[in-house]
């Protein structure tokens, strides 16, 4: 039974009681439309959603996979992800559940919580707690619980600084800085927007990206596509010892 049909329902049922009730025990004519106005304003929350896939590379060799998909409910969102990788001869398997909503407070992305669960190569569960407004969290690793502050940036997850990163984008920015909640610190990064320049992604073939450049703890260049509704094509990893590559190979969406 549709949504409709459900309400539909559940309205004549409530019209038979109110009829069998005393006037003094009915809804008033503004309660029922302050109702009806509810109903209305759930019904056009907008729900979409954004899935892709990577193919994970390391040091030029092909490792594994990736899956990513994002479901939109209005301003907020769950974003999962998984992936299974060979790192250093040892069997790797990544699994999150990242949840993020829209802050009127700051105007930004944040992540409210976040299940992380990686076994084989740094084998962990890890759960991430948010709260004044991405400053504060409460990590749980294994039992082992930790709390962390952050004074100017919120902390976010790495799905979330994805998100936010490509808000900026589209607000034009060419520089700003995010801090996310890692394992055992928090990493603040400092990210600067390179100049457009092409790349070969297949099936695509050649796209215009936006490299964004990241320095701090970690340095990655993140590759967005305007094609693609500014998604996440490509992101490098330039590490002293091992370089790593994720690569866009699949993407389909619902949202505007």
């Amino acid at each position: 039974m549709n949504q409709f049909a459900v309400y539909l329902k559940l309205s004549l049922l409530g019209l038979v009681i109110a009829q069998a009730l005393p006037v003094s025990a009915q809804q008033s004519k503004v309660e029922q439309a302050q109702a009806a106005q509810t109903t209305k304003s759930k019904e056009l929350v907008k729900q979409c959603n954004r899935s892709a896939s990577y193919d994970i590379y390391l040091s030029g060799i092909h490792t594994g996979t990736m899956e990513r998909t994002e479901s939109w409910q209005g301003k907020t969102a769950v974003v999962t992800s998984s992936s299974k990788a060979s790192i250093l001869g040892i069997g790797t398997r990544y699994e999150q559940r990242a949840q993020l909503s829209w802050s009127t407070k700051t105007a930004e992305w944040l992540t409210d919580e976040f299940h992380q669960k990686v076994t084989g190569f740094r084998a962990r569960d890890m759960q991430v707690s948010f709260s004044n407004n991405g400053r504060d969290t409460e990590v749980n690793i294994d039992g082992d619980i930790d709390h962390y502050h952050s004074k100017a940036i919120a902390l976010r997850d790495v799905d979330t600084l994805a998100i936010q990163m490509r808000h900026f984008l589209l607000q034009g920015r060419t520089q700003f800085a995010l801090v996310r909640q890692a394992s055992d610190a928090i990493e603040p990064y400092q990210l600067y927007v390179q100049q457009q320049q092409t790349a070969t992604i297949e099936p695509w073939g050649e796209l215009a990206v936006i490299p964004v450049k990241q320095t701090g703890e970690e340095e990655v260049t993140y590759y967005f596509a305007p094609e693609l509704d500014y998604q996440l094509v490509k992101a490098r990893y330039h590490g002293i010892i091992l370089q790593g590559l994720i690569e866009l190979n699949a993407y389909s969406s619902t949202c505007e």
